[in-house]
């Protein structure tokens, strides 16, 4: 299984997506570049959009701020989780938390040693590697400034218990 999609405790949808990291998705330090968590969470953003059957919502939601906390290195050859949340729906504005986590495995380091273990000791597997939010506004086409979302939009986001 590639992704998956649920709803949180607020009842807002979710996304998660599974992927690993390539030898592109490196910099030259050996780990992930800073772009390759912002890759992963777009993916699980368009894997959320699609899975709510709301693909009319990627020519009109032009990111207005991303916030990315790095936490922790991925290295290639690791296996990554991304996950994208609906944190915020304002009137005009889309606000998705994210975060991706990395799994055991990957290249060891040059030394030999493992890269998922930290300097206490403990293993970094399943730890949040980034986390961060995205926002984003409705500007349908043609307009100039942001619009209010669509009603059919909202009903999907919310959910059945918003009816």
């Amino acid at each position: 299984m590639d992704h998956s999609e649920t709803r949180d405790s607020r009842g807002y949808p979710q996304a998660t997506i599974y992927r690993t990291v390539e030898w592109v998705d490196t910099d030259a330090s050996g780990h992930q570049h800073n772009s390759a968590v912002l890759r992963w969470v777009e993916a699980a953003e368009a894997e959320l959009f699609r899975n709510l059957h709301l693909t009319d919502y990627f020519p009109v939601a032009p990111r207005v701020q991303q916030v990315v906390n790095y936490k922790a290195k991925l290295w290639f050859g690791q296996r990554v989780t991304a996950t994208v949340r609906i944190h915020a729906l304002g009137r005009t504005s889309l606000t998705m938390a994210f975060e991706v986590r990395g799994e055991a495995g990957g290249t060891p380091g040059r030394d030999g040693t493992d890269r998922h273990t930290l300097d206490d000791g403990s293993s970094d597997s399943g730890a949040v590697a980034a986390f961060g939010t995205v926002t984003t506004a409705h500007v349908p086409a043609g307009a100039t400034a942001a619009q209010p979302w669509p009603e059919h939009f909202v009903q999907v986001l919310r959910g059945p218990s918003a009816a």
